[in-house]
């Protein structure tokens, strides 16, 4: 079976962009996946229309929600930046896309690169799999997404 991915993440600095493409390279070399069936976001901006334009804005909305709900699971990036008490604050909208899929009972596979960071009781809840710290996240690479085994984190919980 090839599982449909969308790949949920901040992708607005370098490091970002980064994660994503860590996340992405793992997940092409999975078994259970094909790396034709990962949608990246940041990959489908509607370059047709102008930054920012009403026009833009829908596009974009319309089509990463669409491909949420196509998706078989959504593997949500959590890294984003820290607050001033050093703790990560995920991306609005990639909470955004998590409370989606959690909705429409897609599983959530969470990842975190931070592995010291803690953890919203309201994601803490929502994940099917949680890869926390670079050492896990490699685990992607063999997880299995026919299966969608559930992994908890022992992550401290806010």
């Amino acid at each position: 079976m090839s599982n449909q991915i969308y790949l949920a993440a901040p992708f607005f600095s370098p490091k970002q962009e980064e994660h994503v493409r860590t996340v992405q390279n793992l997940l092409a070399k999975n078994p259970t996946l094909s790396a034709k069936k990962i949608f990246i976001p940041m990959e489908h901006q509607m370059e047709s229309e102008e930054f920012g334009s009403f026009r833009w804005q829908t596009g974009v909305f319309n089509s990463d929600m669409r491909q949420v709900h196509r998706a078989d699971a959504v593997v949500a990036i959590l890294d984003y930046k820290l607050d001033t008490d050093g703790i990560n604050q995920p991306d609005s909208g990639t909470i955004f896309e998590i409370g989606a899929a959690f909705e429409a009972n897609i599983p959530i596979i969470m990842v975190q690169f931070a592995h010291d960071q803690e953890l919203n009781l309201m994601l803490s809840r929502s994940y099917t799999a949680f890869f926390n710290g670079e050492s896990e996240i490699k685990q992607l690479e063999t997880y299995n997404f026919n299966d969608l085994p559930t992994i908890f984190s022992d992550v401290k919980v806010f």
